[in-house]
């Protein structure tokens, strides 16, 4: 049996119950967005804020006497009478040279553990694909198995090893592909029902509004294999970087996916989200807010109805310097994902182990804390963590009225700087970190100046 890969034959489509996520408090208070949304013409008035995530932060982190920033938590009605019925994020799936050595990078290193794979040992003839798992975090690899594959070769040529699909758990696979296609999406396959004695899988792809990375909708019904069907189950326990290796860290679910796109493309990609996909906006800062020496830019958010799927999208604004932003798309060949955030319950532990296990992560000088203490102070906030453990660790702290984020970044993952991982832990708080972007981007920048690409 030939099983059936996202977008060409066979592929990552995967059958785990999410974790709940419990949506962000609401209140009456009414915002208008005056960042990127004004300047680009498509104010709205009376938009609704996320109170119980924002409200007041400091422009500047670095800087004790900050004053306080209103970061933009907004909900547009462009795409309200839309509901693709979408249930999370299902997985990522990465296309690369070599899916087994991929997967085995990911099990050494972050600690994944082997869950499904098919091949020409389960009768896939063109595709190899190997799925990972860690808890509830699921990523695949897919390879070409045949010399002449265009979609492979081309997409390999351009972007080197990457994400290729998004994919989302759906109520109904047909009801989310039929609206979104009826509504500009652009189909690269129709439904498809895969049955076997363990149930039936429904997968359906579209190509996402920004370029060559797609959106897998994936459904299932009392599916009981262990991934889907056509794949073979894996034991973890026969690998031994699962049995020897370093303790694993926590991890818990794809909190967020990151896309960066050309300067000017924001807001229709984003637009593309609302329009097609029934999302809305949800948070933005712009580049009076994000900014360094050299370089600025500027984010929107957008999300599903249940805000279990959250999607920043990213574009450079005038530096004096190419941007991290920049540099993704000159070596990424374009607009994709730059990187994938994965949330743990105890980021402390979590980042110990993955350095542990060999996790580079960018870096940030002691000043950042010595700033942090006295914010804290400044504003009366307590950490349940220890500080000291933050800072040994490299954790990066971003707060307001209602919690606090913790989070950190891994350096490039390969050869071409177009994919790293962001680690982060949530007590409250809905945001995505918009105080430590400058101390953020500045690591880059020094990182991005070793490469010659400043």
């Amino acid at each position: 049996m030939e099983a059936w890969i996202v977008g060409v034959r066979t592929g990552g489509v995967l059958g785990l119950t999410r974790g709940s996520h419990a949506s962000v408090p609401r209140c009456d208070e009414r915002r208008r967005d005056v960042s990127a949304v004004q300047r680009a013409g498509r104010a709205r008035a009376g938009v609704a804020c996320r109170c119980g995530s924002v409200g007041k932060e400091m422009s500047e982190p670095a800087s004790p006497g900050a004053g306080l920033m209103d970061v933009s938590f907004e909900k547009s009605g462009a795409g309200d009478a839309l509901d693709l019925g979408i249930l999370g994020f299902d997985h990522v799936e990465f296309w690369v040279g070599n899916a087994m050595q991929s997967a085995t990078y990911f099990v050494a290193r972050f600690g994944f553990e082997p869950y499904a794979e098919t091949g020409l040992q389960t009768g896939s003839r063109k595709v190899m694909t190997r799925v990972l798992r860690r808890n509830n975090v699921l990523i695949s690899f897919s390879s070409a198995l045949e010399p002449h594959d265009e979609l492979f070769r081309e997409q390999l040529a351009r972007s080197g090893d990457g994400v290729k699909s998004v994919a989302f758990s759906v109520r109904d696979c047909a009801h989310a592909f039929d609206a979104a296609v009826q509504r500009g999406a652009k189909p690269v396959q129709p439904v498809r029902t895969l049955k076997d004695e363990n149930g039936v899988v429904k997968v359906a792809i579209i190509e996402a509004g920004y370029g060559g990375t797609w959106h897998t909708f994936v459904e299932r019904h009392a599916f009981t294999g262990s991934f889907m069907p056509g794949f073979r189950a894996m034991n973890p326990h026969e690998e031994p970087l699962v049995k020897y290796g370093a303790p694993p860290p926590e991890f818990e679910v794809i909190d967020h996916c990151v896309c960066n796109v050309f300067e000017g493309d924001m807001e229709e990609a984003a637009e593309w989200y609302i329009r097609t996909l029934g999302f809305q906006r949800f948070w933005s800062v712009d580049d009076k807010q994000i900014l360094t020496e050299y370089s600025a830019m500027r984010s929107v958010v957008v999300t599903d109805p249940t805000e279990k799927v959250k999607l920043p999208l990213n574009e450079s604004a005038k530096g004096k310097r190419k941007s991290q932003i920049e540099e993704f798309l000159d070596y990424f060949g374009g607009p994709g994902i730059q990187h994938i955030a994965i949330r743990t319950g105890d980021i402390v532990n979590a980042v110990a182990a993955l350095r542990k296990r060999g996790v580079d992560f960018i870096s940030v000088p002691d000043t950042y804390y010595e700033d942090l203490r006295a914010r804290l102070e400044q504003y009366g906030v307590s950490l349940r963590e220890n500080l000291d453990d933050i800072q040994e660790q490299g954790l990066l702290v971003d707060f307001d009225e209602r919690g606090y984020l913790l989070q950190i970044f891994t350096r490039p993952l390969q050869p071409r700087p177009t994919l790293f991982l962001e680690i982060l832990q949530r007590r409250s708080h809905e945001g995505f970190g918009v105080n430590n972007f400058k101390t953020l981007f500045e690591a880059i920048e020094r990182d991005q100046a070793l490469r010659g690409n400043l």
